[in-house]
């Protein structure tokens, strides 16, 4: 009995790293290109994908201008990048995605302070209850509309300093996501209650806006040299679940500890969307896994849905 538990135990414990070694490993960015002279902002940088991004872009070169909301938490993760990198050109600037204001406020900072911009990284997200200051969904407003406003204000920047990228996370969760306009007009969000699972629903709702996002930014930049792209980072360790349920945690952490992956493979797709050479044509598209998917559901390639998600956000925004 003792022998078959130990050989049950050892063929499942081969199982789990064979996956680990296939399944579970994401490929890797493959550019080498230096980003001395070039500015990026990276949303959410102090923690998870967002902190690596930054330190790998500051590696290269770059001037990386630290977006978060927490002053705290974004000078220990600066103070840590700058140790890693070399780097001294690691900036942290106050941004609350959470008050469309704090995003102007950030705009016209930045705007008066760099004189260009070649990558925006919209990475921050969340998965919180409650409402943003100008009183939409917390989920909504952090991961889409702030994000939209953010890049429509530093779009002439982009421009200015082209060829330059917008890089948005959004996660494979869309598959689970629908845009219902009535609800988002009516309550400002992208649906009811705050359960748990409430919650996971609005989230995946949230990534398909970005991924809409991304595929109308992308129509509205033909002509200029600013291409845009959406991705999935892949099933990540990261903070993004921190304000769930006890119970919410107890169900997921050893799901997350066994299947999810660090957060240093988490942005290898986010690093190729933004430096890998020659996809300028495959600006609009979402990416996971290093590459294009050419399988997205049709939902992610609304031209009505996209058009009207941007109108609304527009409106939201005070911009229309």
């Amino acid at each position: 009995m003792l022998l078959e538990l130990l050989l049950s135990g050892v063929l499942l414990l081969g199982a789990y790293a064979l996956l680990c070694v296939t399944v579970l490993k994401l490929p890797r960015c493959q550019s080498s290109a230096k980003l001395d002279g070039k500015t990026a902002i990276v949303t959410g940088a102090n923690t998870g994908i967002g902190k690596t991004t930054a330190m790998d872009l500051a590696r290269r070169g770059a001037r990386v201008i630290m977006a978060c909301r927490d002053r705290r938490r974004a000078e220990a993760a600066i103070q840590e990048i700058v140790q890693e990198t070399g780097n001294g050109q690691v900036i942290f600037m106050q941004l609350d995605l959470a008050s469309l204001q704090s995003v102007r406020s950030f705009a016209e900072d930045f705007l008066r302070s760099e004189s260009r911009l070649d990558l925006l990284i919209n990475n921050a997200g969340l998965v919180n209850s409650g409402t943003t200051e100008d009183g939409f969904g917390m989920i909504f407003g952090v991961n889409h509309l702030g994000h939209f406003l953010l890049t429509e204000l530093l779009l002439d920047r982009l421009k200015a300093s082209g060829p330059s990228r917008v890089v948005t996370v959004a996660s494979k969760a869309y598959t689970m996501g629908k845009v219902d306009f009535d609800c988002l007009t009516t309550h400002r969000d992208l649906g009811l209650g705050s359960s748990d699972y409430q919650l996971l629903l609005k989230y995946c709702h949230s990534k398909l806006c970005n991924i809409l996002f991304t595929y109308e930014l992308a129509k509205r930049l033909q002509g200029t040299n600013v291409t845009c792209y959406s991705l999935h980072p892949g099933a990540i360790k990261t903070e993004i679940s921190r304000s769930s349920s006890f119970l919410w945690k107890l169900f997921l952490t050893p799901i997350i500890f066994l299947f999810f992956v660090d957060a240093e493979s988490g942005a290898q797709t986010t690093l190729h969307c933004a430096l890998q050479e020659g996809i300028e044509h495959l600006s609009g598209h979402y990416f996971t896994q290093c590459a294009p998917l050419t399988s997205i559901e049709p939902k992610a390639r609304d031209d009505a849905v996209a058009k009207k998600l941007w109108e609304l956000s527009e409106s939201f925004c005070g911009l229309s």
